[in-house]
């Protein structure tokens, strides 16, 4: 029985990036013998076990046959015969498809960033010249086995998004393409599709994975709201950039920039899609673009299964990032009024993320990228001035002045306008 290391961890410390994860490959073993030897049995698909100590995973030696359609059409065969090179074969990218003996890895992982290429050298195993593919920065699928998972077109956009400075290979990007055409994407379940582009969205470039995902042809059948935003014209004074599509990216990639969370970064992606569905007739000017776009946003989040937290995240930058924008130039009562919109006095903190995805809106053009976000530093001095009210004091002596329900919240309400006026003088 022999164990290899394999995958992201070898790619990561040749890139002299932070090793994470460590996945685990047994060539010539049995699940009898890895339960003697005190592993757990994790797997449902196929044998995958956890180590007793470290609790990584190891996963015996596999090859895989497609039988249907879809992701999850796959017969998957795991015995002692299988051997490494089999293994490495069924991966996605060549940059994943290198191994290393377990006796050698500690002292790779260890290693300078002069040592490693040496060790590499002598002891690794890359059938598939996955090392010139990272020195040539390019992603390479490993053979055509690849068109037989189409999360894998999701993968390959994920590592460009990753990293970004490196190009797909130009018959990579012709599989993918032909996969889009054969009608593969249509297969992949929700919850797989979120899960990539979640993991996308948090890279450092996420604009990256949505420009392979349009290039191949899946984004228009995965997120056909996202895909015609591209051609559709914005008024210059405001948007130098222009086109819809390109702005959308610069937005995600200021999102990335700025380290914003996962539900921000999401509700930028989501924040214009209204715009996609303005006639022709009225570009560059898009009246109402907001509501359009809560109304596709929410299609979008029930149709990919997106989490709660983003939705209603999204739901309100959608709706309200322009009053955000415009917010200096309306009184207290309207100022409030905004603030109740966004929910802000009930969940003050959410605000912040509010104003970032707007932020992230307003530096998300060409021009703008450097420029303070004037709004949010007034909006946040708005709601601290709203909170500041002692809400308790003034409902108190409202009901000794025989006022009950909504007559006390209207008090309430004046007393956070005067705060607010207050603030603004």
């Amino acid at each position: 029985m022999q164990i290899f290391s394999v995958g992201g961890a070898i790619r990561d410390a040749l890139l002299n990036q932070s090793v994470k994860d460590k996945d685990w490959v047994v060539v010539g073993g049995t699940p009898e013998e890895m339960s003697k030897r005190g592993y757990t049995t994790v797997g449902k698909d196929f044998p995958v076990f956890l180590h007793p100590s470290s609790r990584e995973e190891y996963a015996l030696a596999r090859t895989e046959r497609k039988t249907a359609p879809g992701y999850k059409g796959f017969t998957v065969h795991a015995s002692p015969e299988v051997t490494l090179e089999e293994d490495l074969a069924r991966r996605d990218l060549t940059i994943n498809a290198m191994a290393l003996p377990e006796q050698y890895t500690q002292a790779f992982f260890e290693a300078s960033e002069a040592e490693i290429g040496q060790l590499f050298e002598h002891h690794a195993i890359d059938p598939y010249q996955g090392l010139q593919d990272l020195k040539n920065k390019t992603l390479r699928h490993v053979t055509s086995a690849f068109r037989e998972d189409p999360v894998r077109i999701l993968r390959v956009a994920r590592f460009a998004a990753r990293f970004p400075d490196f190009q797909v290979a130009p018959e990579t990007m012709q599989l993918m393409q032909d996969m889009v055409q054969a009608g593969e994407v249509e297969h992949l379940v929700p919850e797989r599709v979120w899960q990539e582009l979640a993991k996308g969205l948090m890279t450092p470039k996420p604009s990256r994975m949505f420009e392979v995902l349009k290039e191949c042809g899946a984004l228009k059948v995965l997120l056909p709201e996202v895909q015609r935003l591209w051609g559709v014209p914005q008024r210059a004074e405001y948007h130098p950039e222009i086109d819809t599509g390109i702005h959308l990216m610069m937005v995600l990639d200021m999102s990335a920039k700025l380290n914003a969370s996962l539900p921000v970064r999401v509700a930028c992606l989501m924040h214009d899609l209204g715009k996609g569905t303005t006639t022709k007739e009225e570009w560059p000017r898009h009246i109402a673009h907001e509501q359009r776009s809560v109304k596709l946003l929410l299609q979008v989040c029930e149709r990919l299964r997106i989490p709660v937290e983003c939705k209603e995240l999204s739901e309100v930058v959608a709706r309200e990032h322009g009053n955000i924008h415009r917010s200096q130039d309306l009184n207290p009562a309207a100022l409030l009024r905004l603030l109740e919109r966004c929910d802000a006095i009930r969940k003050p903190e959410r605000m912040t993320d509010i104003l970032l995805a707007c932020e992230c809106d307003a530096r998300g053009r060409k021009g703008f990228e450097n420029q303070a976000y004037e709004p949010s530093t007034k909006l946040q001095e708005v709601l601290k001035a709203a909170l500041s009210v002692a809400t308790a004091g003034i409902a108190e002596q409202a009901q000794k002045q025989g006022l009950s329900g909504p007559a006390v919240g209207e008090k309430i309400h004046e007393a956070r306008v005067a705060a607010i006026a207050l603030m603004k003088t």
